[in-house]
């Protein structure tokens, strides 16, 4: 089966924890501890993502960016990036997974994405001002 966002709503609303409402071309997800992520279907991959702080509230950014490359691996399925919204740059905590996969494995992602913002935050709050 080849996920569409409908799809994946109905799925993920389903999940107790969870409050799960379209917006534009993604879904908005809250979670119980008030952390938000976004998924959105692209091609041929489903992305599940996360903000987590901006650019400009961390205090030591050569610091935290060698820290992020130094620890990455010991976050499973996630991964840390910086995008830009509204001219303004933000790390951002974000996951990936083919259209294809199962419904488990979707979930799993995004269970996964809220545990490992939760812990990134945690790792990393000596870097932000």
């Amino acid at each position: 089966m080849t996920w569409d966002l409908s799809n994946i709503e109905k799925s993920l609303s389903q999940q107790g924890q969870w409050v799960v409402h379209s917006e534009d071309d993604c879904l908005f997800i809250t979670n119980e501890d008030g952390l938000d992520a976004y998924v959105a279907v692209s091609g041929a991959q489903i992305v599940v993502e996360s903000i987590l702080f901006a650019s400009a509230s961390v205090a030591d950014v050569t610091g935290l960016n060698e820290q992020i490359l130094k620890t990455h691996q010991v976050f499973p399925l996630t991964t840390i990036g910086i995008t830009t919204v509204e001219n303004e740059d933000y790390y951002m905590a974000f996951g990936a997974l083919s259209s294809q996969s199962k419904e488990e494995s979707i979930i799993i992602e995004v269970e996964t994405l809220f545990d490992n913002v939760a812990a990134f935050l945690d790792a990393y709050e000596d870097y932000l001002k």
